[in-house]
């Protein structure tokens, strides 16, 4: 039997998660958009059961990927948790390039709290197990479901990058193994 716990916000969170991306799909993976985020919880799981962390990993793409607002998350939710998934939350300015994007998220994260690093590892790291497995199917045919304009080297870029932005983790296991995997990636 399995010990209590209080998960009454993490709960809460989870069912706005899988309502928010109800009937999404994972950017050419043929599944549940759903899965990511409860992947990347569960390795935010590994590092801490801190309930409000738990909660913006599994709510992290709500804002970037539905018609969810950073408001509505902070009613619901708090303040607290509307903080951690606005620092997972992608610039929205059109007129910004993809590469301007991308260096606004490392620079954002390499001064942000230990807690918004830690819910960021879950996601990046989530995301390059996809990107690892893709790389082994498909092969150079990965890079193409990116909007990044020079595909691999891009992509490359922006992972090692958020490597050097997370260094903070680097004593903990999913640190290691996100640095793993970005040299079975890109070597």
């Amino acid at each position: 039997m399995n010990n209590p716990s209080e998960t009454s916000l993490f709960d809460k969170a989870a069912k706005f998660a899988i309502d928010a991306h109800h009937n999404t799909e994972r950017r050419g993976k043929g599944y549940p958009y759903i899965i990511h985020p409860m992947e990347a919880a569960s390795i935010v799981a590994t590092i801490t059961n801190d309930q409000e962390m738990l909660a913006a990993a599994i709510l992290h793409d709500t804002v970037e990927d539905t018609d969810v607002t950073i408001e509505e998350i902070r009613e619901r939710f708090g303040d607290r948790v509307a903080t951690l998934v606005e620092h997972e939350t992608a610039p929205a300015s059109e007129h910004l390039t993809w590469r301007e994007k991308r260096t606004i998220q490392v620079e954002q994260l390499a001064s942000a709290s230990y807690d918004c690093k830690v819910v960021a590892i879950g996601d990046k790291l989530s995301n390059l197990r996809g990107i690892t497995r893709d790389c082994r199917l498909y092969g150079d045919a990965t890079w193409k479901l990116f909007h990044a304009p020079n595909g691999k080297a891009d992509i490359e870029w922006y992972y090692r990058s958020i490597g050097e932005a997370l260094h903070d983790l680097s004593g903990t296991l999913v640190y290691k193994e996100f640095a793993w995997l970005l040299e079975l990636t890109f070597g």
